[in-house]
């Protein structure tokens, strides 16, 4: 009976699917680690023609996003709903805290706690009128508006095909059938497949490169521990442990997850805001930076700076909608699927709402109590840094000006270790649906092929720990990545309004 089982589930399987991408990211690791050098040198190459030479590429495919976001909710196809349900699957507030705690990593709770001194005396922050002013702004853009309606609109794309016309491929190729037709039952659709998923886990690979080294020095320096590789696994599978555990529990246990991580989330902002001493100016300065940046939106979504004054567009900004892109692969699939029973409008002006109440909340929070300790004198941040200072010891530096630092750290590392499991649980979920020739929109994939994926996720980042180089290298394979995934994801939205158009006149 169990071989029965297992023969259906093998035939059922794409198995290229799995595969090539792993054998790809595979080589890519021998060739980082053997030739570290040389690839870093050629990835740098290309990854520089890319944001530098054709950027504009990146930043009008933003600035379309947010407008076909729009367009999406205040046109026809807003009242399109998805699903035949009554209600929504989900209640707001957990439809809302998994879109969050599933979509952002703990990389929210890193770039929250430094991103603003990282560029605080770059040149174009203050020539545009200072740190004070421009650095909380700018942070807010670049986790703002354009990062989340990437995620948007293929979230409507990708839920209007599963729960509406209710194709049974939930992958990147099948979203694109309205425009490629039988095309995508070919190599056409294999190769967008196979390069979504390359994408992907060369994107979930280095994103643990980001947050890791906070949540080792800050584990040493609460309970004495000498840091080195060993933690850095130890913590990995830590991680590991929690999110494959929660895989066992299908979307009940993400629900519960996300829930319990946007509490520690909250717990944590509370905290600081009120237990540092700092509430008045954190709260003044995140309200002048939002109308900053509902001010000055449009200038900064589309500034080029084509003279190169500062390259800071290049270094900042089209990175980041490059890197947003790549994670594009996976994080949609999941907010389409838990919008069941929503309208078009619902989950658009829904996610935005959700998305962006906790990406500015944190980075209003966080990120300016330690521009108020910079700007009082208390610390010099952004000289340290400036200094080759490691980004971690910095933080931590921050965080000890805090009441009862160790009790902050503990509630940190809690919480980064609660968002990780959380977005690598619904990512586990939405890759092995990828790895399925067919799936119906409420069937989940089988507990052992989520599980075979929440191996692979964590075993690629322990393998890579010991090459500093190569981390740096896969991290460029993803934003060289984003390129064609940015062609694969016009050709989805054109394909949602061919398809959704066609389903309109048909009522």
């Amino acid at each position: 009976m169990e071989n029965r089982r297992e023969s259906k589930l093998l035939k059922r399987l794409d198995l290229s699917t799995m595969v090539i991408p792993l054998i790809a990211i595979v080589l890519l690791c021998a060739v980082f680690m053997l030739l570290p050098e040389q690839s870093k040198n050629v990835l740098g190459v290309i990854r520089s023609f890319m944001g530098d030479d054709i950027g504009v590429y990146y930043v009008l495919l933003g600035v379309g996003a947010v407008i076909c976001s729009m367009y999406m909710a205040f046109s026809k196809y807003g009242a399109i709903k998805l699903g035949d349900l009554e209600k929504p699957q989900y209640s707001t507030f957990k439809w809302g805290t998994m879109i969050f705690t599933s979509t952002m990593a703990a990389d929210i709770l890193f770039y929250s706690l430094c991103e603003w001194a990282l560029y605080g005396n770059n040149p174009h922050i203050v020539a545009m009128g200072g740190m004070q002013k421009w650095a909380p702004t700018y942070t807010l853009f670049h986790w703002g508006p354009i990062a989340w309606s990437f995620y948007i609109v293929l979230a409507v794309a990708f839920g209007f095909m599963i729960h509406v016309r209710g194709r049974e491929k939930q992958k990147f190729s099948e979203a694109c059938r309205p425009i490629l037709g039988d095309k995508v039952d070919g190599i056409w659709g294999r190769v967008i497949d196979l390069l979504a998923v390359i994408a992907l886990l060369a994107g979930t690979a280095t994103t643990f490169s980001l947050a890791t080294p906070l949540l080792s020095a800050a584990l040493c320096h609460v309970f004495g521990l000498t840091p080195g590789i060993a933690l850095t696994i130890l913590i990995l599978l830590m991680i590991a442990f929690v999110y494959t555990l929660t895989v066992w529990f299908g979307m009940k246990g993400v629900s519960r997850l996300a829930s319990i991580c946007a509490y520690l989330f909250f717990v944590l902002l509370a905290y600081v805001l009120i237990g540092g001493g700092e509430c008045r100016y954190i709260i003044e300065t995140g309200v002048s930076s939002i109308g900053n940046l509902v001010q000055n939106f449009v200038g900064m979504a589309t500034w080029m700076d084509p003279a190169r004054e500062t390259s800071f567009v290049q270094d900042w900004s089209i990175f980041y909608w490059a890197y947003w892109m790549a994670w594009c692969v996976a994080t949609p699939f999941f907010i389409g699927i838990i919008s069941k029973g929503r309208t078009v409008k619902n989950t658009v002006l829904g996610a935005y709402g959700c998305g962006l109440a906790g990406t500015f909340m944190s980075f209003i929070v966080l990120g300016n109590y330690g521009l108020s300790q910079q700007i009082k004198g208390t610390l010099d941040v952004v000289g340290e840094l400036e200094n080759g200072a490691d980004i971690p010891s910095v933080i931590l530096e921050v965080l000890n000006t805090l009441p009862g630092a160790k009790f902050v750290l503990i509630i940190l590392v809690i919480t980064m270790i609660a968002f990780y499991s959380t977005t690598f649980d619904a990512l586990t979920m939405v890759v092995s649906s990828y790895s399925y020739k067919f799936l119906k929109g409420d069937e989940e994939p089988d507990k052992k092929i989520r599980t075979f994926w929440a191996v692979m996720f964590i075993l690629f980042p322990i393998a890579l720990i010991f090459s500093e180089n190569s981390m740096s290298s896969l991290q460029s394979v993803a934003i060289i990545a984003a390129f064609p995934i940015g062609i694969i994801v016009i050709l989805i939205v054109a394909s949602f309004f061919r398809d959704a158009g066609e389903y309109l006149k048909g009522k």
